[in-house]
């Protein structure tokens, strides 16, 4: 089977969010699924999403699914599968698509941070990739057709056996953020002595002062807080304005247990040697309060596993769904009940292993990109 690729590809770097990784698992799932991908190389999907002016993006809209229109009805496929924002959508160009007998399927994985309702740009796809539990039920209310499967990662084969512990630390990679940065400085101050220890982007000082920031005149205030009341309702304006106290200085002791961006190949090696893997699914909102965390899951709810990691993760909704809890992953609520899972886990070295190996299997067996692909054809009836 052909499958052309709409997933974030780009010949360049762009000042957004990191994004090239989706291309990389996406293609190689793919590919050990027994399919051909194939993508229109003149067209970066991920210049849709870097700021612009409004015309510029509009410039891309219309370059991007006229080359793409284009080289469809030249080299015709079997499905059209795409990781696309509402606002990098053209439905007349979808539809169009549709129209050669191509079905469109498209993957989004921020519904619950980014939407209360759906966008309507949603509705063209023959079928919606939903990988949070949650999310579901806006899909639901709808009408929209979805299926409800895990994020698509994707581990080299040499990654998939089980590897022996390489340290005792408990480790957390990933990015900082509000919450995250709030939940670990609870748990140093609850715990001073825990073996912890941080990788990841912006725990770490930059060099360099600041730059100031350019102050707003007072009309542009004034409709920055307008925009920002009519997103968020009163409710959320408020724990806005709350969040602004929040200075981001990190604590002396937490900031002991900080250890950078892991090296190349570092990666990897952390998640699946360390004794136990974190998870973190709660996220920055200001639709909740900030001592009142919303959660979703996340990717490396599947990746730490499937790299055979002892693995404990913040519990959300629907993630047993996706594990026999206690067997193959082990999750907590609160600080307290995050450090009761810490010390009964270092106590007992037989547990962290059952949870390596069940939840690996778990993972690569019931998880893994091929098995979504063959759900999605299935449902389309391909």
């Amino acid at each position: 089977m052909k499958i052309f690729l709409s997933f974030f590809q780009s010949q360049q770097k762009h000042p957004i969010p990191a994004y090239s990784f989706w291309e990389y698992y996406i293609k190689n799932g793919i590919e050990e699924a027994g399919h051909q991908w194939v993508e229109c190389p003149d067209v970066d999907w991920a210049l849709g999403r870097v700021p612009q002016t409004k015309q510029a993006h509009i410039k891309w809209k219309q370059d991007a699914w006229q080359k793409t229109v284009s080289f469809l009805k030249t080299n015709p496929v079997d499905l059209f599968l795409s990781y696309l924002y509402p606002e990098q959508i053209d439905g007349s160009a979808v539809a169009e698509i549709k129209k050669t007998d191509i079905p469109c399927v498209n993957f989004f994985c921020d519904h619950i941070r980014d939407f209360t309702t759906l966008p309507k740009e949603f509705a063209v796809f023959d079928l919606n990739w939903v990988p949070e539990y949650r999310a579901v039920r806006l899909y639901q209310k709808a009408g929209y057709p979805h299926i409800n499967l895990p994020m698509p990662m994707w581990v080299a084969p040499q990654h998939r056996v089980l590897q022996p512990e390489i340290n005792s630390q408990i480790t957390f990679i990933g990015s900082k953020d509000i919450q995250r940065h709030l939940m670990f400085e609870d748990i140093i101050d609850q715990c001073p002595d825990i073996n912890l220890a941080i990788y990841g982007s912006g725990w770490q000082a930059a060099e360099g002062s600041p730059q100031p920031s350019v102050p707003y005149g007072l009309d542009k205030k004034l409709i920055s807080q307008i925009q920002q009341l009519n997103k968020y309702g009163l409710k959320g304006y408020m724990e806005k304005l709350r969040a602004r106290k929040y200075t981001g200085e990190i604590s002396q002791a937490l900031q002991s247990k900080i250890h950078g961006v892991p090296l190349a190949g570092q990666y990897n090696q952390l998640t699946a040697g360390s004794a136990i893997t974190v998870g973190v699914n709660r996220y920055p909102s200001y639709h909740f309060p900030l001592d009142k965390p919303d959660t979703y899951s996340r990717l490396r709810d599947i990746e730490a596993p499937m790299l055979g990691a002892c693995y404990l993760t913040e519990w959300t909704e629907g993630i047993e769904q996706l594990y026999d809890i206690e067997n193959e992953i082990e999750t907590y609520t609160t600080t307290e009940d995050f450090l009761q899972k810490i010390e009964a886990l270092q106590n007992n070295a037989d547990k962290r292993n059952q949870l390596k190996a069940n939840g690996q299997k778990r993972a690569l067996n019931n998880h893994s990109i091929p098995v979504s692909l063959n759900k999605i054809l299935c449902s389309i009836g391909l």
